[in-house]
């Protein structure tokens, strides 16, 4: 009776063992199904990112992406004159970077203020700054912009910049949240400008992008800032931006078509000559007073003056009872604690003042002069 009930536990025992394997196996089975289909789904909700629009067709790939993948941190650099108005823009401008890059969800790497002045300035002690050369005497005609791509040339020969991907900014750039990497993996991030028409000036592009290259369509409506680039796609782009911004200067219709904007143009021709799109990110930044809401934006470029009658209301082109224009400050610094706009003003405005007031009540040894 012992030996019957031994064996009948021994085959209830391997019974159990059996249920439990096929309990297994399904559930590997299963899990693997999931797994596959899983990595199958992600990589098709990556396949259907469409650069050329103004978003990501399916946002959540790009999510998805960031969430497999560890930070893929961003070095910030931005170039400068060396002149006061310049400098009291990178001095606000590197105080708001420091304020976010540590936040959580932050990828702002290094900092890097590229100064082509050839000559050391004020601010070396205060911000990082690596000296470059400008252009020979008479290259830059007058455009001091045409420094910036021979600026961006110089410090990629000369830097050791540990992040694989670069911001390229401008000093009156403010942050206003933390940054993410917007750039999915081989594919650039950049604002698109409503002022870059590629299509309106199809002659004058194919100077420069002939018809064998590909349509002007392949131009990008965009300037080389706000933009997140690879490294490596930067080091191959810099070379010939420096030398179609050199051609189209020198070019008649091109200098007189694109003027003060030519070297954005020569950027955007020069990624199509290498065959490198950008996602064109509307979200990148807002442009005040034309962008009234800060929103989910991410930068404030405080590049047009802000005019308003005490009542709240624009005066665009003329100046305003209360304004703030940074050109107001050509050879000194803004004061602290800039009177705030009227009520009425928009939110984008009422921010931009309030975040250069912060900025100026903060940084050390700020002064009129400057």
């Amino acid at each position: 009776m012992a030996r019957r009930t031994v064996f009948f536990c021994s085959l209830s025992f391997c019974a159990l063992l059996m249920v439990a394997y096929s309990i297994f196996s399904f559930t590997t089975s299963h899990q693997r199904t999931l797994s596959d289909n899983m990595k199958f789904n992600s990589e098709n909700l990556m396949n259907t990112l469409d650069p050329f629009l103004d978003l990501p067709r399916n946002f959540l790939g790009a999510k998805l992406q960031r969430l497999q993948t560890k930070k893929r941190l961003f070095h910030v650099a931005l170039t400068a004159s060396g002149s006061i108005y310049n400098g009291w823009q990178c001095r606000i401008m590197y105080y708001w970077y420091k304020k976010f890059r540590d936040m959580p969800s932050s990828e702002m790497g290094g900092f890097t203020r590229i100064l082509h002045s050839g000559k050391p300035d004020s601010l070396m002690q205060e911000i990082p700054t690596v000296i470059v050369e400008e252009l020979p005497n008479g290259m830059a005609k007058d455009y001091i912009v045409l420094n910036r791509p021979w600026a961006f040339v110089q410090w990629l020969k000369m830097a050791r910049i540990e992040e694989d991907y670069i911001m390229m900014a401008e000093p009156d750039h403010i942050f206003v949240k933390p940054l993410p990497n917007l750039a999915l993996e081989d594919t650039p991030a950049a604002f698109p400008f409503f002022y870059i028409t590629p299509a309106k000036y199809e002659e004058i592009i194919q100077r420069f992008f002939p018809k064998h290259m590909g349509p002007v369509s392949a131009v990008d409506p965009i300037g080389n800032s706000p933009a997140i680039i690879k490294k490596s796609q930067l080091e191959k782009i810099a070379p010939t931006w420096m030398n179609i911004s050199l051609q189209m200067k020198s070019d008649q219709d091109a200098n007189k078509e694109f003027g003060w904007v030519l070297e954005m143009y020569a950027y955007g021709i020069a990624s199509a000559v290498h065959g490198i799109k950008h996602t064109l990110r509307k979200d990148f930044m807002i442009q005040p007073p034309w962008d009234v809401e800060v929103g989910e934006k991410y930068i404030i470029h405080y590049t047009y003056g802000c005019d308003y009658t005490m009542k709240g209301e624009l005066t665009y082109g003329k100046i305003g009872e209360w304004r703030f224009d940074k050109r107001s400050y050509l050879l000194e610094a803004p004061p602290k604690d800039l009177q705030l706009p009227p009520q009425g003003v928009p939110e984008s405005v009422v921010t931009l003042v309030k975040m250069v007031n912060e900025a100026t009540n903060n940084i050390p040894n700020w002064g009129t002069g400057e």
